[in-house]
């Protein structure tokens, strides 16, 4: 009798063993669950509403309200600090967007507030497009602690969360970016024309509207409608949930969207838009979501290349709209 229990112990403990490891290992992909952001490559520099809600008002937790200012004073989340587009671009070029340099970005940071320390959390109302372009350019500048909530604005109201117009006063810092920034997903107008010419071209990545790309429409800072010859269309809101929560779309929806455009996670990709900020967010996508292991996003983007005349271009229709 003795060894029919040793036996029975045996097995219940090997069972009991293996039980526990199946239950500590990744979960499966195919796993129905309402949250699927477990499923993407790096979630590092991603924030659910829920998680805000647990965290904010926290010592060094800095939100950014990404917006214009009137829309900022019409109702923000508690304690954000609101920053535009006009506030990270260098005006000094003939055409608008281009990325801000190093010393302005640290004034600006140092005039609202944020420290070194601090984690930023970003958000907008335009599903994180503004937000990843802000981002893109602390990724650049070597800064690491960002997040972008995911659906912006929209999720935190989803979840009841509180909007306000009351405006903190705002105690001034002495913000430094690290001396030697990496801009490892930064491309300049001259990088992109020569691996243009290259024997092994990279992925160049459209991330504009089809009317944009086939030059049905050009929009206001483009001297010319169509896209960079060889370049391939996947419209940045088509990785969102657009007309829905605002959210980043699963890793299986998204991984579907590009693998058949780039199979590779290796491959060259260059990403652009009209100024940068459309294609910051596929370049967020690409990178952080999916895992892809050379992305780089052209600054400048269509506004900048059809400055210069003698830039390749490629149009398929004449331009009727203008905008």
């Amino acid at each position: 009798m003795n060894w029919k229990i040793s036996l029975f112990l045996s097995v219940f403990i090997i069972v009991a063993s293996c039980k526990e490891v199946k239950e500590d290992a990744p979960v499966s992909l195919d796993e129905d669950t309402s949250d699927l952001s477990y499923t993407y490559a790096n979630t590092d520099h991603l924030i659910e509403a829920p998680q805000l809600e647990k965290i904010i008002g926290t010592p060094n937790i800095k939100l950014v309200h990404f917006g214009k200012e009137k829309q900022y004073q019409e109702g923000h989340i508690p304690g954000a600090i609101t920053i535009w587009r006009t506030d990270i671009q260098d005006a000094s070029y003939p055409y608008k967007g281009m990325m801000c340099s190093k010393e302005q970005l640290e004034q600006l940071f140092s005039d609202r507030g944020i420290s070194n320390k601090d984690t930023l959390i970003i958000y907008d109302h335009v599903a994180s497009c503004d937000a990843a372009r802000l981002w893109w350019i602390l990724d650049n500048y070597g800064f690491e602690q960002v997040q972008i909530l995911n659906g912006g604005a929209a999720a935190w109201k989803a979840i009841q969360g509180e909007f306000t117009t009351h405006i903190e006063p705002i105690q001034k810092s002495n913000f430094k970016l690290p001396k030697l920034a990496p801009m490892g997903t930064y491309v300049a107008k001259e990088d992109l024309l020569k691996a243009l010419q290259s024997e092994i071209p990279p992925v160049i990545l459209d991330a504009r509207t089809t009317d944009e790309y086939t030059g049905a429409r050009i929009k206001k800072g483009a001297n010319y409608g169509g896209r960079i010859p060889n370049s391939i269309l996947m419209d940045w809101a088509d990785c969102m949930n657009y007309n829905g929560d605002k959210k980043f779309k699963d890793y299986q929806e998204l991984t579907k969207m590009f693998e058949i455009r780039i199979p590779s996670k290796d491959q060259a990709v260059f990403a652009y838009c009209h100024s940068g900020v459309r294609s910051a967010l596929s370049t967020f996508v690409l990178t952080e979501l999916l895992g892809y292991k050379n992305v780089r996003n052209y600054d400048g983007s269509w506004t900048e290349w059809t400055h210069f005349k003698d830039y390749p271009k490629k149009q398929d229709s004449l331009t009727t709209i203008f905008k």
